[in-house]
Formats: C-alpha cells, structure tokens, sequence
C-alpha cells in the first residue's frame, strides 16, 4: 500500500508558544509547511531548525490582509491547495474602557485575533472550495466564554472569534472543507507567562500541539483543551450572570499593555 501524500499546513503565528509547537508537530511527521509570523529572523530560525522538512517562511502581518494574499499565492503556486490552514496568531493584552490610552490595544487585539482569522482564511477558501477538500482550523480560546474582568479586548475577541467560526463552519456544510475552533486553557507561552494570576490545567506547548492535531485530523467541530478546561468551560457557560459577577468581580486582572507596534 502507498505511503499517505505528505499534509501541506499554513500557519500563521508560527514562532513562538503553541505556533511553534504546531509546526514542529506537523514537520516531524513529514509535512510541507507554510510559516507566517512578524519577525523575519525567527521565521529564519524555525525553517533552519526544521529541516529537513520542506518550509515556506513568510515575514507579515496578520492585520494585513494583502500580506497573508501575497503568502497565500506563493503557497498554492510552489505546493498546491493545503490540507490544513491554521489561523493560530494572537495577542492578548490587559485593557482598561475608560482609559483613552488603551483603545489602540483594543484595536490591535481584535484586528489580530478576529479579522486576522479572516485575513488568514480568505486567500486560500477559495482553491480549497474547488478542490472540495481542506481543514480551516481557527485558535480561540476559553477566554471567549466569558467576559473576563480586565481583558475585555481579549475576551471579548475570542468570543467573536468562535462566533465567526461558527458562521463559516455552517456556510461550508457540505463543501468538503471542514472548520475546526480550538479553545484552548492555559499554554505554557510567552503570553501566558506575564499573567499575575494561577492557571490551572497549564499545558506544555507540544502537549497542547499534539492534542490539537489530533483533534484537527479527527475534524472535530469544536475543541476545547485540556478536558478539565473543558468541564471548567461548561461550568463557566451555564452560571447565573448574578454568580458570575460575584466570583469574578476581584479576580486578579491581566497586565496593560496599551502601547503596541
């Protein structure tokens, strides 16, 4: 019997925490990747530290949408149409409403987190739609649940994150092109790392890349990790707006960072 064709996967925020996790998942097992990331010398790094796997690196934005067009074009002109796209990129910063200062923080967590996923999705849904095949795999995050005290811009974008998912995964009933949303707990990253507060259920990146795959290959609808996380998030769910308030009115907030690039 052949040998199963190599997966071809884009993915953007690739250079850091669970993005570089997924990469490394997915080059291990012989995929063609696609990596999409600001910074051009970690791009360097990871597609150096990946070899022999075969990597595309590309240096963007994902609040530039002609940029993610531009990658996109490469990708399916060197590869052909990808099995899976993984629009993981993401910020999260502590935002204050009434502080002027915060609203370009505002700005940047949900033009990075929602209409990034947009930016990431819409170059490739096409040559996908035609070839009747594919995944689109969108990382929200349990944070989306509810609105957390503090993190508004976060919340509040992860939440429109899931929704759109939703909107897409039912648009492209019976295409042949799945879509997967993934909420995850607490990672071990970067971002994670600066929050003041305990994480519980906190996951190692490649622990957390390794049941996402899983999960994307299964093509499930929705996925919430680790499963403690995911009973939490049920909970979270169904508590009275009373009790909610009450629990989380003094909870311990997440570091602002108004000023972004």
């Amino acid at each position: 019997m052949p040998d199963a064709p190599a997966l071809r996967v884009f993915l953007t925020g690739a250079t850091s925490g669970l993005g570089e996790a997924l990469a490394r998942h997915y080059a291990a097992r012989g995929a063609t990747l696609g990596v999409f990331a600001r910074r051009q010398a970690e791009l360097d790094r990871l597609a150096q530290s990946l070899a022999p796997a075969s990597v595309a690196a590309y240096a963007g934005d994902v609040r530039d949408a002609a940029a993610l067009t531009r990658a996109a074009a490469d990708f399916l002109g060197r590869f052909g149409v990808p099995d899976l796209v993984i629009g993981n990129a993401g910020v999260s910063r502590g935002t204050l409403t009434h502080l002027a200062e915060d609203v370009p923080a505002f700005r940047a967590v949900f033009e990075t987190n929602v209409m990034g996923l947009v930016h990431t999705f819409q170059p490739f849904l096409q040559p996908m739609l035609d070839a009747k095949r594919g995944t689109l795999v969108g990382i929200a995050s349990v944070a989306g649940f509810r609105g957390i005290p503090g993190s508004g811009a976060y919340s509040g974008s992860k939440a429109a994150a899931i929704a759109y998912l939703e909107s897409l995964r039912v648009e492209l009933r019976g295409s042949g092109v799945a879509v997967v949303t993934v909420c995850p707990g607490y990672i071990a990253t970067p971002m994670t790392a600066k929050n003041p507060y305990r994480m519980p259920f906190l996951l190692e990146p490649h622990k957390a890349a390794r049941l996402i795959a899983r999960a994307v290959a299964r093509r499930k609808r929705f996925y919430v990790l680790p499963w403690p996380m995911a009973l939490t998030g049920r909970v979270l769910r169904v508590l009275p707006r009373w009790l909610f308030d009450r629990l989380f009115a003094n909870a311990k907030r997440k570091p602002r960072q108004p000023h972004v690039d």
